[in-house]
C-alpha cells in the first residue's frame, strides 16, 4: 500500500509540474541576465526554459529544424525578421497585449524589415566595433585594412558570424557590405585570407574575455563587449573604424503556432519596463531603444561612447540585408575562411 501512495503521489506532482505556465525563450548569449529572468518567474509564477545561440543563422537553423513548440520567443535580427517572417515563421503581434509598447523609442520602429511593426519590435540596438588594447599595440588603427599588419599574427579575434565578416572584408575593400558580386566578393574572400594568420580565435559568445584576460590584443566584435571590456581593462580603446560598421536591431518575435503565446506577451510587456530594461543594460551596455530608460540610465553607461553610441557616429552604420538565394555565396566563402 505505501509504494502504492508513493507512485500516486509521482503521478500526481508530474501532472501538476506539466500544468505550470511555460514559456521557452530562444535569444542570443549575454542578453539578459539572470536575475531579470527569476524574477520574472517569481512575479508571475511562469517557467522559462531558456536556451541560446550565437548568430542569425544559428537561429534559424534551432527554429526550422525543432519540432513545432519547442520554442516561443525569439530575438532575430533586423534582416533575419525579414527572411522569417517570408517563411511563415513568425507570428503577427497582438499589440494590444502590451500595456508598456508606447516607451520604445519610435527611431526604432516601423523600419524597413517590418513595416508597421506587424511581426516584431525592437529590444536592442547593437553595432560593431574594433576593440584594442592600447598598452600592446601602439599603432594607430582607424580602419580594417590596419588589422592586416603581419606585426598582429595571433592577436586578433573575430564575432563568428559570416555576414558580419565577409561584410567587414567588403567594406574594406570599398565594397558594399550587402554585396552580391562576384568579383567582389571574391576579393572579400582573398582579404580574409590574408588577414587569417593573424587569427586567434572566432567567437561570439563573449569574444571579451580574450581581452579582458590578455590572450588576443584585437577584437572585432558588438559594441556591449567592448564597452564591458574597457570597464574591466582601462587599456581597451572602442573604435568606429572609417569604412562603416554593422548596425542591428534585435527584436522580440513570436514563433508561429507557438503554444505559449499569452506568456510570451507577459515576457515582452515585462522587458520593456523600464526599470528592468535599465537592468538589462546596466548588465549588456547594447544601445538602448527604450525612451523611459534613458531617463534612469547613469554617468558609467552615458559616458562609454561604445556602449552609448552617439547619433553622429551611428550614421556610418550599415544594417546587414537580406540577400535571398545570394546567401550561398557567402556560405562558401566562410567555409573556405574557416
Amino acid at each position: 500500500m505505501k509504494k502504492f501512495l508513493i507512485i500516486l503521489f509521482v503521478i500526481l506532482c508530474t501532472g501538476c509540474n506539466n500544468n505550470q505556465e511555460q514559456l521557452n525563450i530562444l535569444n542570443w548569449s549575454s542578453y539578459i541576465p539572470d536575475s531579470v529572468i527569476r524574477n520574472f518567474e517569481k512575479e508571475t509564477g511562469i517557467k522559462v526554459n531558456y536556451s541560446t545561440y550565437s548568430s542569425n543563422e544559428e537561429l534559424l537553423a534551432k527554429v526550422s529544424n525543432a519540432k513545432e513548440g519547442t520554442y516561443d520567443l525569439i530575438f532575430p535580427s533586423d534582416y533575419m525578421i525579414e527572411i522569417m517572417k517570408n517563411r511563415g515563421l513568425l507570428e503577427k503581434l497582438d499589440k494590444s497585449k502590451l500595456t508598456n509598447i508606447n516607451n520604445l523609442n519610435s527611431n526604432y520602429l516601423n523600419l524597413d524589415y517590418d513595416l508597421n511593426n506587424e511581426y516584431s519590435l525592437p529590444f536592442i540596438a547593437a553595432s560593431t566595433v574594433i576593440s584594442v588594447n592600447k598598452e600592446k599595440i601602439k599603432d594607430e588603427i582607424v580602419s580594417y585594412n590596419d588589422l592586416l599588419n603581419s606585426d598582429y599574427k595571433d592577436e586578433i579575434v573575430l564575432i563568428d558570424d559570416q555576414r558580419i565578416i565577409i561584410g567587414m572584408a567588403l567594406l574594406a575593400n570599398g565594397f558594399d557590405m550587402n554585396s552580391t558580386n562576384k568579383d567582389e566578393l571574391e576579393i572579400a574572400e582573398d582579404w580574409l585570407l590574408k588577414l587569417k594568420p593573424n587569427l586567434k580565435a572566432y567567437d561570439s559568445d563573449s569574444p571579451k574575455n580574450f581581452l579582458i584576460f590578455e590572450e588576443a590584443s584585437i577584437a572585432v566584435l558588438w559594441n556591449a563587449e567592448g564597452a564591458i571590456a574597457k570597464e574591466e581593462n582601462d587599456n581597451i580603446e572602442n573604435i568606429f573604424p572609417k569604412e562603416g560598421f554593422a548596425l542591428s536591431i534585435d527584436n522580440f518575435a513570436i514563433l508561429k503556432n507557438s503554444n505559449n503565446q499569452d506568456e510570451a506577451y507577459k515576457f515582452i510587456d515585462y522587458i520593456l519596463r523600464p526599470e528592468i530594461m535599465k537592468e538589462i543594460i546596466n548588465s549588456y551596455p547594447y544601445k538602448n531603444v527604450n525612451k523611459e530608460t534613458d531617463k534612469m540610465l547613469d554617468d558609467n553607461y552615458l559616458n562609454n561612447d561604445a556602449a552609448n553610441i552617439s547619433d553622429e557616429t551611428l550614421k556610418n552604420g550599415i544594417f546587414v540585408k537580406n540577400i535571398g538565394e545570394n546567401i550561398k555565396l557567402y556560405d562558401r566563402i566562410w567555409a573556405n575562411i574557416k
